[in-house]
């Protein structure tokens, strides 16, 4: 079963370029930590991404994750710490759009991760 762990990014981008529908085609199920879910629905996230949260979709979970007291860590937000902490409690795969101040060898691997699925989407979404 193919399964991922998503952090803020991915999510709110494909939902905003009308391509959240390619998930459920690469992964079985998408689980989202609490503090990223809370990060969607925001009121400084944009309008479509506020409604698409209010009735997500069968293939996403919610989990709390808890908390990775790692020096390595601090400098990313409690969004990434927190798909980081629920990705290595579930031992899934770990999809996240993390900055480059994150740990260089996992932050590298999962950000062309990210960036790949983000590019292809939105090709897609132009032809």
């Amino acid at each position: 079963m193919r399964l991922v762990v998503a952090d803020t990014s991915p999510i709110r981008y494909l939902v905003r370029i009308g391509k959240i529908d390619l998930l459920p085609h690469l992964f079985e199920k998408i689980f989202l930590p609490s503090v990223v879910a809370d990060e969607l629905r925001h009121p400084s996230a944009p309008a479509v991404v506020r409604d698409w949260m209010q009735q997500p979709p069968g293939w996403l979970e919610v989990l709390q994750a808890a908390d990775i007291d790692d020096p390595a860590l601090a400098a990313l937000d409690s969004g990434e710490r927190s798909a980081i902490a629920l990705g290595l409690s579930l031992k899934e795969i770990l999809f996240s759009s993390m900055s480059a101040k994150g740990p260089p060898s996992r932050s590298a691997k999962v950000w062309r991760s990210s960036a790949r699925l983000a590019s292809s989407a939105w090709l897609q979404s132009e032809a």
